[in-house]
């Protein structure tokens, strides 16, 4: 676990800020509009922490941020500070389980499940290509330009890119802020969105409750992280007895085998039944 940083040094690229300062509807309802190029009224108040799970006994999964727009569609806004070379396949699961709650069971009426989009926020570049902005949707191969118009988008975005085709400045000083959360960036922006992010900011990293929140959240986490080192410790002491039983047992059957295969061989028995009667191999009852 990295090192722990005071409230008021935490950017919105770690998850305690990200998800405090986007329960403010407000907020995240800029920050759509910055990354999607256009207008997002929101229907419900964002939930933080919504967890996904199909059944009981399937994968479970935590989204930072889920959030409904005024048409219906969903968005389920993450940051992400390390690269675990899993992203895609993870957003995968993350799409999935969003449209698995979408429709009742037995609704066949497929065309009423809600537009669903999937926006990764990283400090680093996923693709290697330098944008800013990844966006993908199901495509043709053999059809240049034919989409599968499914409602589903992936959206990865990368504060550190290097190559503005395509994108705004807005959106680009808005990833800049992400990763250095200051007054300083946010007024070299001059955009009244992130300016206004930034007062939510301040009211956050000056608030009591909220730091005693951030305090409690990390000790849980390092409780979480205790109690997960203690069961490894235990289970691995586990594995290491019935290993050594295991290998007690074998050690012990083998030498009451050889034990046995000398005796036979005393009383004259060929090496043949004594390897069926012992389980020894011909040559280890020659070496007798």
């Amino acid at each position: 676990m990295e090192k722990k940083k005071e409230l008021k040094d935490l950017n919105l690229l770690d998850r305690f800020l990200f998800a405090e300062a986007v329960e403010d509807p407000e907020i995240l309802q800029d920050m759509l509009e910055i990354i999607l190029g256009r207008d997002v009224v929101l229907k419900h108040l964002p939930q933080t922490e919504k967890e996904g799970r199909r059944a009981a006994w399937s994968r479970q999964i935590r989204m930072d941020v889920w959030a409904m727009d005024e048409d219906e569609a969903i968005y389920d806004t993450e940051v992400q500070k390390k690269n675990t070379y899993n992203l895609p396949r993870r957003t995968r699961l993350y799409n999935g389980l969003i449209d698995s709650k979408l429709l009742e069971s037995g609704d066949i009426e497929y065309n009423r499940m809600n537009d669903v989009y999937i926006i990764m926020i990283m400090p680093f570049d996923l693709f290697g290509l330098g944008l800013y902005r990844y966006t993908f949707r199901m495509a043709c191969q053999e059809v240049p330009g034919l989409e599968l118009d499914d409602g589903a988008t992936r959206i990865f975005l990368n504060t550190r890119g290097t190559d503005p085709a395509g994108v705004s400045e807005e959106l680009i000083a808005l990833l800049r802020y992400f990763e250095d959360t200051s007054k300083e960036m946010a007024e070299h922006s001059s955009s009244g969105k992130i300016l206004k992010m930034q007062k939510k900011i301040e009211q956050i990293r000056s608030s009591e409750e909220i730091g005693v929140k951030y305090m409690n959240a990390y000790e849980e986490r390092l409780l979480e992280l205790q109690e997960a080192r203690e069961e490894g410790l235990k289970e691995g002491r586990e594995d290491g007895l019935r290993e050594g039983l295991e290998k007690g047992l074998q050690e012990g059957q083998k030498k009451a085998s050889k034990a046995m295969a000398a005796e036979l061989k005393k009383l004259g028995r060929p090496p043949e039944e004594i390897s069926k009667v012992t389980k020894l191999s011909l040559k280890e009852i020659e070496a007798l």
